[in-house]
């Protein structure tokens, strides 16, 4: 199915599928975000929230978050534009929603992730900074800036398992993960990789975490969490593994390459871990 086609010199950033409506946000270099029915394969909205590229975006139900090369994060409600009709929801304010701007970053905004329970939102750039912003609360500003990176921060990730325990990845001049607890503030934990971060996303089944890398060994990893050892390395890649996407069902991955091929893993089993409790201790005891 062709879902659209763009006239040269405009191009594809980003892809991102609601988690509750059947329609798929494309964005592109020149700032414009679609909103697209996949059922009917047709755009039903476009915006242009963006003066440069917009090569990041995160759902937040009916709340589209994207970032951009003009250093800007925008926050789009779907329903103000009458495309969404979801009834719950913890934004009590539509109408505020219809297009805030949220900045922070001195150059682009090359991650963005909202955390499971749509209150916070973590954005990365290439000023090497990751700010966590408070969604819900009357504040413009971030509630965190992290300066630990020492290059771009592209990869996030929200555990589903602890709520507040956030991964992140940084570029070729850091290779870093390091763990944050969000609900405080508090870095728990930084581990060396060999290789550019590029992308990562936790397990929903089981405590681990999957990252991909770039320069040089082009390669997916699997992470035990908490003692974060490699559980397994996976390569095929022949460049840059720049994205990934889990199954709905969490036991697969697919990952895009800049070697232009789409490769599927199959990681995981359907049996989840066990339940752990939701408490800023809880993250306290599982990280050293």
């Amino acid at each position: 199915m062709k879902l659209c086609e763009l006239d040269s010199p405009e191009t594809v950033a980003a892809v991102s599928c609601s988690p509750v409506e059947n329609v798929v946000a494309v964005s592109t270099n020149q700032g414009r975000i679609s909103i697209y029915s996949m059922e009917e394969a047709r755009e039903l909205k476009s915006f242009r929230p963006h003066s440069s590229r917009v090569g990041s975006l995160s759902w937040n139900k009916t709340v589209l978050a994207s970032g951009s090369r003009d250093k800007t994060i925008s926050l789009l409600d779907m329903r103000c534009c009458g495309l969404m009709t979801l009834g719950s929801s913890n934004l009590d304010n539509a109408s505020r929603w219809n297009h805030s701007t949220l900045k922070g970053h001195s150059q682009e905004v090359c991650g963005l992730r909202y955390s499971p329970d749509g209150r916070y939102l973590a954005s990365g750039g290439n000023d090497n900074l990751l700010l966590l912003w408070d969604i819900y609360g009357n504040s413009n500003t971030p509630s965190y800036t992290f300066t630990d990176h020492k290059a771009a921060v592209k990869a996030l990730a929200w555990s589903p398992h602890k709520r507040g325990l956030l991964a992140s990845g940084g570029g070729t001049a850091d290779q870093e993960i390091r763990l944050w607890n969000s609900l405080t503030g508090q870095a728990l934990s930084n581990h060396k990789t060999e290789s550019q971060i590029c992308n990562m996303v936790w397990s929903k089944n089981t405590n681990e975490l999957v990252t991909t890398h770039g320069f040089s060994f082009n390669e997916l990893i699997v992470w035990k969490y908490p003692i974060m050892s490699p559980v397994v390395k996976l390569s095929g890649h022949t460049s840059r593994v720049l994205y990934m996407a889990l199954s709905p069902d969490g036991r697969s991955v697919v990952t895009g390459s800049g070697d232009e091929t789409l490769r599927f893993w199959h990681l995981f089993d359907s049996n989840p871990s066990p339940p752990r409790p939701y408490s800023v201790l809880t993250l306290e005891n599982y990280v050293r």
